[in-house]
């Protein structure tokens, strides 16, 4: 293997402080300077993967082309990157836990005594090692998830420990560290992060540089502060401010020259590359004034008194790619599905009309039955009304129901998923997943990962992608039952990409004589987005929201 060199990110003071995007902005700068770059995201849960997780407690459940059900993190390292991972590239504390333990199992360790340390932390490290390899790296950046001092990152901290005894030269420790203030006339202050850098040391690390999170930059004399109470150089001290766009945060850091900071601690010197392509888009979503709004009706927003728009964040980036390169200034709004649904609320009539003053409406991916009957009154009335909309999975899905309800007259249309016992089920479960189902076998068991789709010609989708055969990635376990397929399609939904045997509806839509954008995807299409590659259906949609405001 060649002299690999590591870079850690760790997170002080508090969770979500920024470590994804600041580990993405780091890779996106080392390759801007001609370094092969991978990320590693190491998640402190014992969940074996994330898909069993509730978006409103974790956020979106990113999927990758092999499959693996991972930390939105992993999409952030995608779209900066512009890299497609492998299941290699995630792990979790189950995850770890369950590999030793296997091959404990298997004699793997030869009838030695596995212990929690060191094999804990040797497993994390070979795999650290394993997806270095499969991506040919220079240099590896691998995020801890958590906040130093917790429980629950102290192996992962110790892998890093270990590392650095063996390969000092080649192992860099970065902390993303949150400053507060308590009103807008006081000064940051630096004692949290203080306290931070100390539970690192109690761990036996130290850290290399310092990203200082804050709602403003960090002046002099606060870096200096820093760097004297944490035993490091000024320069090492990196200002992380709040900006408008993640997309903005490798510029700022270059400001601080960071990869200069970087290189240095690894011994490694510039290659001839730069951030101009980067520089460029980014200047051009700060050009852009003019709006287009975009509605999403989604359930998975409230946490208590607050939204979690992680939770549709892969989502939220592919409308802002696309608005991007149609040189417009995105607006999304959030809208709880619950509010359109006719059985909790009287006047949701009134609460419909509202949707005219969009561009277009999406409705993403989800599981479960509450909001969908919102959902349906929503597509009902976009379908009606001729208002653009995007279905994502779940959206696919329901549109295909309130379709055979409305146009085909099939009262009692559902999903099997909500209605076991539905008079027209519509959309029905995999024979294959009927057995997974039966033993609650829900972990890693739906389709998921990357699968080709055909595509019709003379289609909203054909026109978008401008081939045949396309690959998109997967997270459901319902399909639209074949039964119906010939009804649906009779009564003039057209199905536009599907399985090269048939049997798997991929795409649906309506004729553009009927309607101007009304399409629905089986798949994923937000995974795939990058910025300066955006999904061609996400670019097709916006287009027609343009075209309906110019009317």
């Amino acid at each position: 293997m060649k002299n690999l060199k590591y870079i850690f990110v760790v997170g002080g003071v508090m969770s979500g402080v920024g470590k994804g995007v600041a580990s993405a902005s780091i890779g996106k700068i080392l390759q801007s300077k001609g370094f092969n770059l991978t990320a590693v995201k190491i998640d402190p849960y014992v969940n074996v993967d994330a898909g069993t997780m509730n978006p409103t407690e974790h956020g979106e459940v990113f999927v990758l082309d092999d499959g693996t059900e991972c930390d939105q993190d992993m999409g952030n390292y995608e779209r900066f990157l512009n890299i497609d991972l492998t299941g290699i590239n995630y792990m979790t504390t189950g995850s770890v836990y369950q590999a030793v333990i296997n091959r404990e199992r298997n004699l793997g360790y030869g009838g030695k005594c596995v212990e929690v340390v060191p094999h804990i932390p040797l497993e994390i490290l070979s795999r650290i090692d394993k997806a270095a390899i499969k991506n040919n790296a220079d240099i590896i950046i691998t995020e801890i998830g958590g906040t130093v001092g917790e429980y629950q990152n102290v192996l992962f901290l110790e892998a890093i420990r270990m590392l650095k005894l063996k390969k000092p030269a080649d192992v860099a420790l970065v902390l993303v560290s949150f400053l507060p203030f308590q009103n807008k006339d006081s000064e940051l202050k630096t004692k949290p992060t203080q306290y931070a850098v100390r539970a690192l040391n109690s761990t036996g690390l130290q850290p290399d540089m310092i990203l200082a999170r804050a709602h403003v930059s960090l002046d002099r004399k606060r870096k200096d502060k820093i760097a004297f109470n944490c035993g490091m150089k000024e320069e090492d001290i990196i200002s992380a401010p709040d900006i408008k766009s993640i997309y903005e945060v490798p510029i700022n850091f270059e400001k601080d020259k960071l990869s200069e900071v970087v290189l240095r601690k690894l011994g490694l010197k510039t290659k001839v590359k730069d951030l101009k392509k980067w520089t460029a888009w980014v200047a051009s979503i700060k050009k852009a004034t003019k709006p287009i709004t975009i509605g999403i009706v989604g359930k998975y927003f409230n946490t208590g008194d607050f939204v979690l728009t992680d939770s549709y964040i892969s989502v939220l980036e592919a409308v802002k790619h696309a608005a991007a390169l149609l040189g417009r200034k995105p607006e999304i709004e959030w809208l709880n599905a619950e509010d359109f649904d006719p059985t909790l609320n009287k006047s949701y009539k009134k609460t419909l009309k509202k949707l005219k003053k969009y561009n277009g409406i999406i409705v993403p991916g989800g599981f479960g039955e509450r909001g969908i009957e919102g959902k349906i009154a929503v597509i009902k009335y976009l379908r009606e009304n001729k208002i653009p909309y995007f279905g994502l999975c779940y959206g696919m899905q329901i549109a295909v129901i309130e379709f055979a309800r409305s146009i085909l007259g099939l009262g009692g249309a559902n999903t099997t998923e909500i209605d076991q016992n539905s008079p027209h089920p519509v959309i029905d479960v995999m024979p294959e997943q009927k057995k997974n189902l039966a033993l609650k076998n829900y972990g890693a068991t739906m389709r998921l990962g990357i699968y080709p789709a055909v595509l019709k010609k003379n289609t909203i989708a054909y026109s978008a992608y401008k081939k045949y055969l396309v690959s998109e990635r997967h997270r459901h376990r319902y399909e639209v039952n074949p039964l119906y397929i010939e009804k649906l399609e009779k009564a003039g939904l057209i199905f536009s990409g599907f399985s090269s045997d048939k049997k798997l509806m991929e795409i649906s839509e309506l004729s553009r004589k009927e309607h101007p954008f009304f399409l629905g995807t089986q798949f994923h299409p937000e995974f795939k987005s990058r910025p300066l590659a955006p999904h061609p259906l996400f670019v097709e949609f916006l287009k027609a929201g343009l075209n309906r405001n110019s009317q």
